[in-house]
């Protein structure tokens, strides 16, 4: 009896004990743990990275859904582990970010062979500066957000229906930009001239002012790409603009003067030029002489001007005789050599040091010889208002006074292309050169800001260099001085103006004489 109790009690308890042990939960060690998120963290950088990367080659756009889940659920990912949520959860989340990544892939490549031209013209119309038009580049925008979203919904029907029409809208969107970026300024000086009263006071002046427009803007229309050329007939119509409204300005002063007022005004005028001229006062003779006298003293000045021009030939002239010379220190060279050839051998060591010499000293003087003549052949490159070109040892300096950017930003616009190629076509004038890209600013603002800017704009225009062939990589470099090195006082605009440069300082592979 007491043993068949005693085994009554005994089952139910080793029951209870291993019902008890399956029931527990199986933790995992802390250690295990720890790696394992720190493994998740490591998973979630590098999607966030990917997730980066494909924005930049717009995926945003090209599959805007699938791109806006994987974005979510990356952060849902993030926000979880921040907060220490199970890992299982975490995984989940980062599972789904990466499958609709790659979704938005598929669909975007679907989206550049479907809508390629679309693609194209929207590019350019936002290089143009259609963004800048407002509600009218949003609403292009949303027909190719239709677009995208129809491709990822395998519409690809619609999408190829469709798409021309947008790629059309965008090209007119392009070529508003062009034209408000070209002759915008032109229009308003027009409209400014004609509220002034330049109808009346000055109408054939605003008649051709008007005339050059609309050339221009013909112009455009059918050549949206000749840059230079439609820079040249929209700075024409300005000046035509600006002159009108000189002249409707000048004669509705006039119109306040008595004759007499207006003669001592102009008789002040030819005193003033006179003076600055270092020319006698001629104001008692006829407007005819006083205007032959002030022609006499500019022809004066320009004869001045050639005797500089002159000087420069001398220059030149100078580098032909240092050849000269270099030729007559060869030739003693070969003359030594010479006599060294009927000697022993024992004078073998000493030919071939002068031997080597001689070469060493004919590539030096050659490799100079070029490089002055690279050097005056690339100073022609560039229009003064574009560039100044130095020598600094065997350095070439193109300092960009031309380059222009936006305030505050440091993307290269289209208006700088034409003297960029003038600098790719300066450096490939050398064989194996290296490059370094120097940005500077003014002292306005923030000098750590001012750094930022210069290093961005610099890194800019070397990225812009490396895109176009121009050099490798590892041949051409960037550097940001900020307001460190001003060429001219910031107390002036134009000192500012000289101070905001792009420098790009080109070494060829050659050793020159110091």
């Amino acid at each position: 009896m007491m043993k068949s109790a005693l085994t009554a009690i005994a089952i139910p308890l080793v029951l209870f004990v291993l019902l008890s042990a399956c029931a527990a939960p199986v933790l995992q060690p802390m250690e295990e743990k720890t790696s394992s998120m720190k493994i998740t963290i490591e998973e979630i950088n590098k999607l966030e990275e990917k997730i980066e990367k494909a924005k930049k080659e717009e995926l945003d756009v090209l599959s805007p859904r699938w791109f806006a889940k994987a974005e979510t659920s990356c952060g849902k990912a993030k926000s979880k582990a921040e907060k220490g949520a199970v890992l299982k959860d975490i995984r989940e989340d980062l599972a789904d970010a990466t499958a609709y990544l790659i979704k938005a892939e598929k669909s975007a490549a679907v989206a550049r062979t479907t809508m390629a031209q679309a693609i194209e013209s929207r590019r350019l119309a936002r290089v143009a500066g259609a963004t800048e038009l407002g509600r009218r580049y949003d609403k292009v925008e949303e027909r190719f957000l239709k677009l995208t979203a129809a491709v990822e919904k395998n519409r690809t029907h619609y999408t190829e229906k469709n798409a021309p029409k947008v790629s059309e809208a965008f090209r007119d969107l392009e070529l508003i930009a062009i034209k408000n970026k070209t002759i915008g300024e032109v229009g308003d000086a027009i409209q400014q001239a004609e509220e002034s009263g330049a109808k009346k006071y000055a109408p054939q002046a605003l008649e051709t002012a008007q005339r050059h427009f609309n050339e221009t803007n013909e112009f455009i229309t059918a050549n949206r790409y000749a840059t230079d050329e439609m820079q040249k007939k929209a700075a024409e119509a300005m000046f035509f603009t600006k002159r009108a409204l000189v002249l409707s300005d000048l004669n509705k002063r006039l119109e306040k003067m008595t004759p007499e007022e207006t003669s001592l005004w102009m008789e002040g005028i030819v005193k003033k030029i006179t003076a600055r001229l270092s020319a006698r006062d001629s104001r008692d003779m006829d407007m005819d002489s006083q205007v032959t006298n002030i022609l006499d003293s500019i022809t004066s000045l320009q004869e001045n001007n050639r005797l500089i021009a002159q000087k420069l030939l001398s220059t030149q002239n100078e580098l032909e005789e240092t050849k000269t010379a270099s030729d007559s220190q060869i030739q003693a060279f070969n003359q030594a050599l010479a006599s060294y050839q009927s000697k022993s051998i024992q004078d073998q060591k000493t030919k071939e040091r002068i031997l080597a010499e001689k070469i060493a000293t004919e590539t030096k003087l050659e490799s100079e010889r070029q490089f002055n003549q690279k050097f005056i052949e690339i100073q022609s490159y560039f229009r003064p208002n574009e560039a100044d070109v130095y020598k600094r040892g065997n350095q070439l300096i193109i300092r960009l006074k031309g380059m222009k950017f936006p305030v505050g930003q440091a993307f290269i616009m289209q208006e700088n292309y034409r003297l960029l190629s003038k600098v790719q076509r300066a450096i490939g004038e050398f064989e194996n050169p290296s490059a370094v890209i120097e940005g500077h600013t003014d002292s306005t603002g923030i000098k750590e800001a001012n750094d930022i800017l210069s290093r961005k704009r610099a890194s800019a225009v070397k990225e812009y260099l490396i895109a176009n062939g121009t050099l490798p990589a590892d041949k051409i470099f960037s550097r940001g001085y900020g307001s460190e090195k001003p060429l001219a006082s910031n107390a002036t605009p134009e000192g500012r103006e000289a101070n905001r440069r792009i420098d790009v300082i080109v070494t060829p592979d050659i050793k020159l004489n110091q």
